[in-house]
């Protein structure tokens, strides 16, 4: 049962916890809305339909949020004990450091492991359901991509301008421009309309048209010849209503490839992924086999000629020619035989080192994500260790010292946690070892910091370092005699 002073503890510790992961989830979400605004913004979605998609994708920032909030919090609430001269009352009580840090560090392990179950089983199912949404949006709403008074590209083999676009799902629009894109050698076409509407059609592949009050300018180009092409005159065609189809099923396919929406890692669970990490790992095996076997067939067709070759010269081989002896044309073909076949090697290596990086990036990557499950649980208690001890050390609370040092260790960790990604991603480290990097550099920078908090350490004293360096800056610093003495 908890006593009263652990339950001060874990009160001054979750005052600032929920401010600052409600200041901070709000930040990443902004940061979401930045990168994802161009995918769902004038496509006639609701207001309810983007809360609905940024909260989809939003829930995924709780595994980064988390391990920074506690780092914060535990800076903040340390902080404040120690300016409040709390932790000196607590001392001077018989009460260590020790025994004040043990009820928030069971609150982060309970923490920590929350936000396992929450990454584990939570996450890749919001995740399904981001993309899942995104997919839908691309499929049923491709046509309201547009931005009027701009000429739009996007429906294939065509160039479209609308003037003004209105209604609830934007679709009716006015001041109607659509060119079909043809070469010289087929009929032009151009369709100038005053107003039109946008209406379901019986095939989700086509994107149905109808247009009111306008005129069809046409040529009659395909296959004729140069003079007659010459002597044909344009067509204009007037009409009230056209309705027209544009196969849009280019755009449908093209989000089903990009979002991977029934095979995606990022939709599956701890166990999951380990069969995911060795069917890959198996495919990846057999494609470097059948890589190093082409290689290698390459290499023996290579000395077979040769030494076919030299089998078809009955005589006795021939002398090593040097380059200096050659004299005129002969000499430039050697030298550029050589290159080519300098050239066709190089050509070969890089050709299949762009096969090969995909699969060990692909294979990267699913390890990576699946040992963040775990790895973020435990930076949590590293965050803690550190800030604890920090907060305890500066004896600052607030927003102010606190927050800019949590902001240094963060981007630290977050620096080396991209840095060892890419690494892992271009097969320069192992992917698990790339994952928990970061922890193996924190975690004993963690445990000095605690020892230097337990020891009452004055690691951030001014005037100790002040003492620590005055023989130096003696050094650089002119006496000066009093002015009496002058």
């Amino acid at each position: 049962m908890l006593k009263i002073l652990d339950r001060y503890i874990i009160k001054t510790f979750f005052g600032p916890f929920f401010f600052i992961f409600s200041v901070l989830f709000f930040i990443f979400i902004v940061n979401i809305i930045w990168v994802q605004l161009g995918q769902f913004i004038g496509k006639g979605l609701s207001s309810f339909q983007i809360l609905k998609l940024l909260f989809y994708l939003g829930v995924s920032v709780i595994s980064m949020v988390l391990p920074l909030t506690i780092l914060l919090a535990s800076i903040m609430s340390f902080g404040e004990f120690g300016e409040r001269y709390e932790l000196a009352a607590m001392k001077a009580a018989g009460i260590s450091l020790t025994r004040v840090m043990v009820p928030l560090l069971g609150v982060t392990t309970v923490l920590s492991i929350m936000l396992y179950f929450f990454s584990n089983n939570i996450i890749p199912d919001f995740q399904r359901k981001a993309k899942n949404m995104l997919f839908n949006i691309a499929q049923t709403k491709p046509a309201l991509n547009f931005t009027p008074g701009q000429f739009i590209d996007q429906i294939p083999g065509y160039m479209v301008k609308f003037d003004k676009i209105s209604g609830e799902n934007g679709e009716n629009i006015e001041g109607v421009f659509i060119h079909k894109k043809a070469t010289n050698y087929e009929n032009q076409r151009s369709i100038v309309a005053e107003k039109g509407k946008f209406v379901p059609a019986a095939n989700n592949n086509y994107l149905k048209l109808v247009l009111f009050n306008g005129y069809i300018y046409e040529d009659n180009f395909a296959g004729k010849a140069e003079n007659v092409r010459q002597k044909q005159p344009d067509q204009a065609i007037k009409f009230d209503s056209l309705t027209s189809h544009f196969d849009v099923s280019e755009i449908i396919n093209k989000a089903i490839e990009e979002e991977k929406i029934t095979d995606d890692y990022r939709f599956q669970t701890f166990n999951q992924l380990n069969n995911t990490i060795d069917k890959t790992k198996k495919d990846n095996d057999k494609f470097f086999t059948n890589i190093n076997n082409d290689v290698l067939n390459q290499t023996n067709s290579i000395i077979t000629y040769m030494d076919a070759k030299q089998n078809k010269q009955k005589a006795k081989p021939k002398q090593i020619i040097k380059l200096d002896t050659v004299k005129g044309d002969k000499k430039l073909d050697i030298i550029n035989n050589a290159y080519s076949r300098l050239d066709n090697l190089k050509s070969t290596l890089e050709s299949k080192n762009n096969e090969i990086d995909p699969g060990v990036k692909y294979y990267s990557k699913v390890v990576i994500y699946q040992q963040r499950i775990v790895t973020y649980s435990f930076t949590c208690i590293i965050f803690f260790l550190i800030g604890a001890s920090l907060g305890s050390i500066i004896r600052k609370g607030g927003m102010g010292l606190p927050v800019i040092i949590a902001i240094v260790i963060f981007i630290i960790f977050y620096v080396i946690n991209v840095g060892i990604e890419n690494m892992a991603w271009s097969g320069k480290i192992n992917p698990y070892l790339a994952a928990w990097v970061p922890n193996l550099v924190l975690f004993p920078f963690g445990i000095w910091m605690t020892y230097k908090a337990l020891t009452d350490s004055q690691l951030f004293d001014v005037e100790k370092y002040k003492v620590f360096f005055k023989p130096l800056t003696k050094l650089f610093i002119k006496k000066e005699e009093h002015k009496r003495y002058q």
